[in-house]
């Protein structure tokens, strides 16, 4: 069951104080740590009162779920413009919804969508172009259920990938301009045991890192989406920047309602 307005409240106090002591103990800031709200299966008032409590960033799992409710420009609290990131697998015939309704994506796995993301985004807004931020996913965890690259593979992925997009600097890069390659994403093992993910959070920071370090097209590439409600403290305690939590936040979702077309 959904939480009230009242009740998100609470329940999002206790969520800080989560982050702030995981921050406190890695030694960080708590600025360096964005919540992503993740909407999927709660409807737009449910959003609209986060919003009251000072969210900024949403996500959402299903391209047509993002589209209700983020395709129209939402005001954060603190005059901001409120961001949608689609953090779930996109097919390939919904990338250029999902370009178009999103501000990140984080789960792209593919050089095929990365090209077509950069056509989708250069037409958009009637030929002005888009600029869209990216996050390449690791299955760092090495689980069959989980999508993402192998991670055996990914840093050869990213090495094809610096040579596909040509001259670069400053984040920019001659064949995807109106991309900009921000970070990796995983999500941790499904053991229940937030400790089992430590490894697999840590090898995703130096993979970051090292690219990082590479400047030109990833000089912009300084983002870690990893942790959940349940391991959110060691996720930090490995350099997450972003971590994504739902039902902690909104409440049991009702998956017999689903807000979208769930084709």
């Amino acid at each position: 069951m959904e939480f009230t307005l009242d009740e998100m409240r609470e329940h999002l106090a206790a969520l800080e104080a989560r982050i702030s002591e995981a921050c406190k103990i890695a030694g960080r800031s708590r600025d360096s740590v964005k919540l992503v709200w993740v909407s999927k299966f709660h409807p737009a008032e449910a959003v609209e009162n986060a919003i009251a409590l000072g969210a900024t960033d949403f996500g959402e799992n299903r391209v047509q779920e993002a589209e209700l409710k983020f395709s129209e420009p939402r005001t954060a609290k603190d005059g901001s413009r409120v961001r949608c990131h689609v953090i779930g697998p996109v097919q390939s015939n919904k990338l250029k919804k999902a370009a178009l309704v999103a501000d990140c994506i984080h789960s792209i796995a593919s050089i095929e969508a990365v090209e077509k993301l950069e056509k989708v985004c250069a037409a958009a807004t009637n030929g002005q172009g888009k600029v869209l931020d990216i996050l390449f996913q690791v299955n760092a965890g090495e689980e069959e259920t989980k999508s993402g690259l192998d991670v055996h593979e990914a840093e050869a992925f990213l090495n094809d990938l610096a040579a596909k997009a040509g001259a670069a600097a400053d984040g920019k890069s001659e064949n995807f301009p109106h991309l900009r390659f921000r970070g990796l994403m995983t999500i941790g093992k499904n053991t229940g045991v937030p400790e089992d993910s430590r490894e697999c959070f840590a090898f995703l920071r130096g993979l970051r890192d090292k690219f990082l370090a590479k400047g030109g097209a990833f000089a912009k590439f300084d983002q870690l989406s990893m942790g959940m409600t349940l391991d959110l403290e060691v996720a930090i305690e490995e350099g997450s920047t972003m971590i994504r939590v739902g039902t902690a936040l909104f409440g049991e979702r009702d998956y017999s309602k689903p807000v979208n077309d769930p084709v």
